[in-house]
């Protein structure tokens, strides 16, 4: 320790000072840097800002250098900044911020006003609300005056005389009273629940606005019920809210109370109308990943929760439900190895879960087409794809879930869930309808294709006519009907009405005296997956029970009452029904899985012992189990497998594609263009259309200084996309770097048509405006320079000389090389160069005589300079004797061509020459197409 901390400890024992005063001493230079006690240096710090031994500022500032050294997180070392005032700012910014709070102010006022004119809105927020119970809530005056002759009545009290005092019978006056308030008190109505919250708000009348402010308020409202854990009234909330308009926020809130209370349906439905609204939202996608995360479907679990990975890499709440997903995945995987799929068999069976099939099919693995899938047809009925109703990875005691179907991949696949909390159940069933197929379709009813053009059809969500006459069995028409309606209800998620229908057709059965123990089986069954759906665990094992007892050993009625015996944590009597199933098809994955969870439960419950506490497991005759015959799938299986493995495949390179551009944005961010390239090329090959990839990586080629690669891709871009302005302008730089400064020139005129305040495409047409008048005046001294002299050698009478004169061997040569009727511009442009490199004037004449004037613009577009200009006006003015009309016509299309203005201001005198020449013969032309007012007005826009 040193003589300074020594003096200072001896000055506090020896004064009694433990106040926190720091003696003057230890205000210096040297007693501060050797002091390693942070509390000390903080008194002593405080003592130098407080001022009262003096103002040290170069003091103060090396304590608060030296108490960072030691302790940088120290509080002493905090400053407040000063609050902003007038004086603190600039005159600018504070009359800006003056400004826009009055503005703020008026426009407050102008809403409260046109609010408060709207009686209908006032009436629909205060409708039926009661004043706050505290609050200082005053009742009208109106109100709380009472009649004028009770109030003059009750104020002037007649006196009593002391005589009158003596007659007055004291008990018979309290007994009277008594009798009074007894008679008078209505009586108490307890009433311990609350109303209920009404979920749709009738706002027809009102404005925009004001729906939007409601729309705000029942939101808040919904937040508070939230923030309070009472999650039903902040659905009731939110739905009113939505009511009003729907919003991506009220969408969110919602989906995540209802994740709350484990509506799994409902809170998918408000994450998929999120991203309908706003494809990409995070929110949405993180939810998505939740719900499907507790419905067991964890493979989409996994790509919702990359994409939000993706665009948000910190997200503890993503990255943690990710490694529970993918630890879910590695956990399956052993498990999908097991069994042997088996076909299972029911007489007469409805595909009465057809809904969750379809549902499960779009989240299912891919199945592979080699895989042996299906059920063995009977003579009674055909096989049916076991979708065979809820379990639960937890069971709740009411049952939280309902009819799930299973399905394989080339593991056995994961047995899927719509509703509930299920897991990692495995089923290998195939549903058939009159030997069809319904893997993976949306029928629901069993009808007979033969007879589709009787009875009543009904287009399904696909488009799909189902017939509801179709006939089910032994079951009379109306039966029939009313059966076909449910399983077409059950279908699209009406599970309520989809059981009253089954009811009605049971109580019809019963009414007539029908004797089809089959059919009446099925009805039972698919009533139970109703109540399965809904949560009625009780009243599916009583409908299952009856079922069996109509049809022994029916698979789907056993799995179903397994099922609902787990969720009312009957594991005994679950265990039971699981092991039957497994007699009757040891394919059936959801049965083992089950058996093996409940296996625990009961050995944590009952022990070492727990098989003596078992009820009796049934025998499963052999005529009652599956046969081992797998048959092929049908055509439709695998028509569904396809379609199923390219939304897969389609799914996956989606992500892939996002995954790859995002690197590729990355790269070039970091200035690494050469990766980038790569990137780019790998996304091309995925999805050869997207316009985007083209320009980006033309923007690399362009860094690469790879400038013809950079201009195919700019075209490819253009191709599609033909006012793409990013591509306009990276294909005026490769132009500019293959020194085709007319091309550049007229792409960079472009990008400023399409968009004048583009200050890069400004300066490059400037600098290329001055390269391209250099390269034309070097282009014009060049041939002088370059020109070598050539002898001259005269031919002797000897030789035979053409009896045609030179003009017009010249014609006939040109004729055989140039073609007079081009197809395209690429043909005409060839054709016209042709010509103009022999001089052939007369060719360039026949060829535009050829060509529709209105074509020409077009055909030029790609190729026009000085020189094309100049030839075209010589030829134009050969062919003027013959038809005049017509080059007034093609003078008349030609300056609308996309390069004319800036190759118009880069002619050359000689070649305004010929174009003054050819306005003054065509002046002097009489037609009837034209007058000489039309030639000068066509004139000024060339001269």
């Amino acid at each position: 320790m040193s003589a300074d901390a020594v003096s200072s400890l001896q000055y506090q024992y020896t004064t009694g000072d433990n106040s926190g005063k720091v003696p003057v001493e230890h205000l210096d230079y040297k007693y501060i840097e050797e002091c390693k006690d942070v509390k000390y240096l903080e008194k002593i710090l405080r003592v130098l800002r407080s001022g009262d031994e003096g103002i040290y500022p170069h003091l103060i500032n090396f304590c608060e250098s030296h108490l960072e050294k030691l302790d940088p997180r120290s509080r002493a070392l905090r400053k407040t900044n000063p609050v902003a005032t007038a004086a603190s700012l600039s005159r600018d910014e504070w009359s800006q911020i003056v400004d826009e709070l009055k503005m703020w102010q008026e426009e407050t006022q102008k809403t409260e006003t046109s609010l408060k004119q709207h009686s209908m809105f006032d009436d629909e927020v205060n409708k039926n609300i009661p004043p706050v119970r505290g609050s200082n809530f005053s009742v009208p005056i109106s109100q709380t005056l009472l009649p004028k002759e009770k109030r003059n009545s009750s104020k002037h009290t007649l006196p009593r005389d002391y005589r009158e005092w003596d007659k007055f019978d004291v008990e018979k006056e309290c007994e009277r009273i008594d009798r009074n308030v007894t008679e008078k008190d209505p009586h108490v109505i307890m009433n311990n629940g609350q109303p209920k919250i009404k979920t749709k708000v009738d706002a027809s009348l009102l404005t925009q606005q004001e729906k939007l402010l409601l729309a705000n308020r029942e939101k808040d409202k919904g937040n508070e019920a939230f923030r309070a854990n009472d999650y039903e009234e902040a659905i009731a909330y939110y739905s009113r809210s939505l009511s009003i308009i729907p919003t991506v926020a009220a969408f969110n809130n919602r989906a995540q109370a209802e994740i709350h209370l484990k509506h799994w349906h409902s809170a998918m439905r408000d994450c998929q109308r999120v991203l309908e609204l706003e494809p990409g939202n995070v929110k949405a996608l993180l939810r998505r990943a939740t719900v499907y995360h507790h419905m067991g479907n964890f493979q989409m679990a996994t790509e919702d929760l990359k994409i939000v990975l993706m665009e948000e890499p910190q997200n503890a709440a993503a990255t943690q439900l990710l490694s529970k997903t993918e630890k879910k995945i590695k956990e399956c995987q052993p498990e999908q190895r097991k069994g042997k799929k088996i076909p299972i068999q029911e007489v007469e069976e409805e595909d009465d879960n057809s809904y969750d099939e379809r549902k499960s099919e779009q989240t299912a693995c891919p199945v592979e087409p080699s895989q042996p899938v299906g059920g063995e047809e009977s003579s009674a009925a055909p096989a049916e794809r076991g979708d065979m109703g809820n379990a639960q990875k937890k069971p709740h005691g009411r049952g939280d879930g309902g009819p799930h179907s299973e399905h394989n991949n080339s593991h056995h696949g994961h047995w899927r869930s719509k509703g509930g909390n299920s897991d990692k159940y495995k089923v290998t069933q195939e549903k058939v309808t009159n030997g069809t197929s319904k893997r993976g379709s949306t029928a629901s009813v069993q009808a007979d294709q033969s007879s589709s053009g009787k009875g009543t059809s009904v287009g399904g969500n696909t488009g799909e006519t189902v017939n509801l006459d179709a006939p089910c069995g032994a079951l009379p028409p109306p039966l029939s009907r009313l059966k076909n309606e449910g399983n077409l209800l059950f279908k699209n998620g009406q599970f309520a009405d989809a059981l009253e229908k089954y009811s009605q057709a049971i109580q019809g059965y019963t009414d007539s005296g029908l004797d089809s123990p089959e059919d009446l089986c099925v009805l039972y069954s698919n009533r139970a997956a109703c109540y399965l759906k809904d949560g009625n665990s009780q009243e599916c094992i009583q409908d299952c029970t009856r079922a069996l007892e109509l049809q022994p050993f029916s698979l789907k009625p056993l799995l179903r009452r397994a099922m609902a015996y787990e969720s009312l944590e009957r594991y005994r009597k679950a265990y039971v029904d699981y092991k039957t199933v497994l007699q009757i098809d040891i394919s059936v994955q959801a049965a083992h899985d089950s058996v093996n969870r409940i296996t625990r439960l009961l050995i944590e419950q009952d022990g070492t012992e727990w098989r003596e506490k078992l009820p009796e497991i049934p025998l499963v005759p052999l005529s009652a189990q599956q046969h081992r015959r797998e048959e092929p799938p049908s055509a439709e299986v695998l028509q569904a497998r396809a379609e199923k493995a390219a939304r897969d495949a389609e799914r996956r390179a989606e992500i892939h594609f996002t995954a790859l551009k995002q690197e590729g944005n990355d790269f070039v961010k970091k200035g690494q263009y050469q990766d980038a390239l790569g990137k780019y090329t790998e996304c091309l090959k995925i999805k050869p259309d997207e316009c985007a990839i083209y320009t980006n990586r033309a923007l690399c080629y362009l860094k690469l200084e790879r400038f013809t690669e950079a201009k195919q891709d700019c075209d490819a871009a253009l191709k599609m996309e033909p006012t793409n302005k990013k591509a306009f302008y990276r294909r005026a730089l490769a132009n500019k770097g293959l020194k085709d400064y007319l091309a550049c020139s007229t792409d960079l005129q472009e990008v400023l048509q399409q968009d004048p305040n583009v200050q890069e495409a400004e300066k490059e047409l400037e600098e290329v405006t001055v390269l391209l008048r250099q390269s034309l005046a070097n282009a014009k001294a060049s041939p002088a320079k370059n020109r070598k002299t050539v002898p001259i050698t005269e031919v002797e009478g000897d030789e035979e000389t053409p009896a045609v004169p030179s003009s017009e061997s010249s014609r006939r040569g040109a004729d055989i090389s140039i073609n007079l009727q081009p197809a395209n511009a690429y043909e005409f442009g060839q054709a016209l160069n042709a010509a103009r490199c022999c001089g052939n004037t007369g060719a360039c004449a026949d060829l535009l005589a050829s060509t529709a004037p209105e074509m020409l613009p077009q055909l030029l577009s790609t190729q026009l300079d000085g020189h094309t200009i100049s030839f075209i006006m010589q030829g134009l003015d050969t062919h003027l004797e013959k038809d005049p009309n017509l080059v007034y016509q093609h003078l008349n299309h030609l300056h609308t061509a996309d390069r004319f203005s800036v190759v118009l201001m880069l002619l050359e005198k000689d070649e305004r020459r010929h174009m003054t020449q050819l306005f003054e013969h065509l002046s002097a032309v009489e037609s009837a197409e034209f007058t000489k007012n039309d030639v000068q007005n066509l004139a000024n826009k060339y001269i």
